[in-house]
Order: C-alpha cells, then sequence, then structure tokens
C-alpha cells in the first residue's frame, strides 16, 4: 500500500505539472451552483437587489491523500439602479498544482412584469502553479528545470460573459460562456491561446405547491469547459416551512459521475447548506466521497425593506 501511494502521489504531480502547459476552467469545481449560481454565471450579480456575502468550501475525495480542496468567497450585490456588483476570490489544491483565481463583475438587469433577466460580465485573473511542497518530494529532482519554471506560475486574465433570467417567477434560465477571451500573462509562451468556446447551461421549474408549504425546482445544468469532458446535471431541490428548510438529490451523467444530496437551513439572513456526493467510479472505494458547505448571507436591500414596512403597515390597519 505504501508503494502504491507514493506512485499515485508521483502520478498527481506529474499531472499537476503537466496541467501547468493547458488551461482548465475552475467552474467544474462546484456541486452547489444550482443553488449558488453566483459561483458560474456572472449574469446573477445583483439581480434579485439584495447584497449577498458567501463563503463555500469544497473537498473533493474526502480522506485521500492530496485530495483537491476548493476555498471560495464572494460577494455581489446592486450598486445602482439595474447595475450589479461582484467580486469573488478562489483558492484551490489539487496534490502538488495550487489554483488562485480572483474576479470581479457587473451586470445589467432588465426587469418587466413577465420576465427578469440579468446581463453580466466579469474579469479574472487566474494563476496555476505547483506548490513548493513537492520539492520535499524524494522523487523529485531539485534542480529539474521542468520543476522550477512550474513554481513560478503560469498566469492567464479572462473575460467572461453571462446571462440569467426567471421568467413568470416560475421558470430559470441562464447561459454562461467562461473564459470567453483569455490571455496568457506568463511569458514562457504566446501572450494568446486559440481556445474552444466553452459554455455552462441551466434551465429549471419552480413548482409552488401553496396548500403544501411546499417549493420544488427540478433543474438541468449542462456543461462543457475548457480542458473538462462534458457532463450533465440533473437538480431537485425541495424547500419547506416558508423556504427555510432545503432538501435536494443531483444525478451528474458523463465524466463526473456521481450522486448527491443536499440539506440546508435558513435562520434569519443566514443560509446553510451541506451536500455529500459519491462517485460511480471505482476510484470511490479509496476515499469517503465529497463534501461541499456553503454559509450566505443575505442583506435585503434599502427598497425591499422599505416595502416590507409599507406591508406591515397595511396589515395594521
Amino acid at each position: 500500500m505504501k508503494k502504491i501511494f507514493i506512485a499515485i502521489s508521483f502520478v498527481l504531480f506529474c499531472l499537476s505539472i503537466n496541467a501547468q502547459d493547458r488551461y482548465f476552467d475552475e467552474r467544474y469545481i462546484y456541486t452547489q451552483h444550482f443553488i449558488n449560481p453566483i459561483l458560474i454565471n456572472p449574469g446573477v450579480t445583483g439581480i434579485d437587489e439584495d447584497r449577498h456575502i458567501l463563503f463555500n468550501y469544497r473537498n473533493k475525495w474526502a480522506s485521500f491523500p492530496g485530495a483537491p480542496k476548493t476555498v471560495t468567497f464572494s460577494y455581489n450585490g446592486p450598486i445602482a439602479n439595474r447595475l450589479g456588483f461582484g467580486a469573488l476570490v478562489m483558492n484551490d489544491s489539487n496534490a502538488g498544482l495550487r489554483t488562485t483565481k480572483g474576479q470581479l463583475s457587473l451586470s445589467y438587469t432588465i426587469d418587466s412584469p413577465t420576465n427578469k433577466v440579468g446581463f453580466g460580465l466579469s474579469t479574472e485573473f487566474i494563476q496555476h502553479k505547483v506548490s513548493g511542497d513537492v520539492l520535499s518530494n524524494s522523487l523529485i529532482d531539485i534542480n529539474d528545470e521542468v520543476v522550477l519554471d512550474r513554481l513560478d506560475g503560469n498566469n492567464y486574465f479572462d473575460a467572461s460573459f453571462g446571462i440569467y433570467g426567471i421568467y413568470e417567477s416560475k421558470i430559470t434560465y441562464g447561459i454562461a460562456f467562461p473564459s470567453l477571451i483569455s490571455s496568457k500573462l506568463s511569458d514562457s509562451s504566446n501572450g494568446s491561446r486559440d481556445r474552444e468556446l466553452g459554455y455552462i447551461f441551466n434551465v429549471g421549474y419552480i413548482y409552488n405547491f401553496e396548500e403544501q408549504d411546499i417549493y420544488a425546482e427540478p433543474s438541468i445544468i449542462f456543461k462543457k469547459l475548457m480542458f473538462v469532458p462534458t457532463a450533465v446535471d440533473i437538480n431537485l431541490k425541495l424547500q419547506f416551512l416558508e423556504r427555510k428548510l432545503t432538501g435536494g438529490i443531483t444525478y451528474a451523467v458523463g465524466a463526473d459521475e456521481r450522486f448527491g444530496f443536499l440539506l440546508g437551513a435558513k435562520v434569519n439572513s443566514l443560509n446553510f447548506n451541506y451536500s455529500y456526493n459519491v462517485s460511480r467510479h471505482d476510484f470511490q472505494e479509496y476515499n469517503n466521497g465529497s463534501h461541499e458547505l456553503s454559509v450566505g448571507i443575505t442583506m435585503a436591500s434599502n427598497k425591499k425593506s422599505e416595502e416590507m414596512m409599507i406591508q406591515e403597515e397595511m396589515l395594521k390597519n
């Protein structure tokens, strides 16, 4: 088992080095994007006129040495009439590979009696590099020029575009084009690269069972991303007790074949969501599944606060 572990660690490290010569889209990481679409689509930025703070943590293949771990922190909210602003910071570790991302986004929302849709644009700085910890690995030559070059990392500047909407308060839809423009900032190769077009498409429907106080939202997310195999997520989200309790399931087909469960709760302005996923691949035997936790804070806009005060006064009268 010790030899197997050393061999797997060495393979993961080699993959990390090779990944430095290509760019993969980090949006494939998340499984809670059907409840936190801001993680994948800049069109969501400020669309509901509330201010949102989100912390997201994902541990894929838990208990396996060198397993991927991702920490994401984001903010989004309105800055003017119909205009939204967002910021996101992400750090991902996968064996010897480290990915860091900083993102700023702006959006414009068009609101009609039947349809509300946001158009978002984001600019992103992404860095891929190999951790300095690999130099302590006895299998690595610390004088290897390739290893030393990868320690400096490759930097990219990207621009992404997204559309996200809600039709008649029932149909949710969206499409995002991640890294629509991508430019490599490192000196080790050409400044730009020819790349295939990647996209994320989602559609869902909200059923409101008023008598049972249940909201049900089935949805589908289709992901075709750069250097990531195509995958489809089939989701079902259920909310109870005035949407204070949340449950859900996810079945993913394609390259990332997995089955997941979701539990969530809302306490005043705080939102807690936890999901657990197991893979259908044989590698599941060597780990304890994948865990993802998100904690969100929602701050109602002044406009909504005034509307709530008016409604309360009307009820009193």
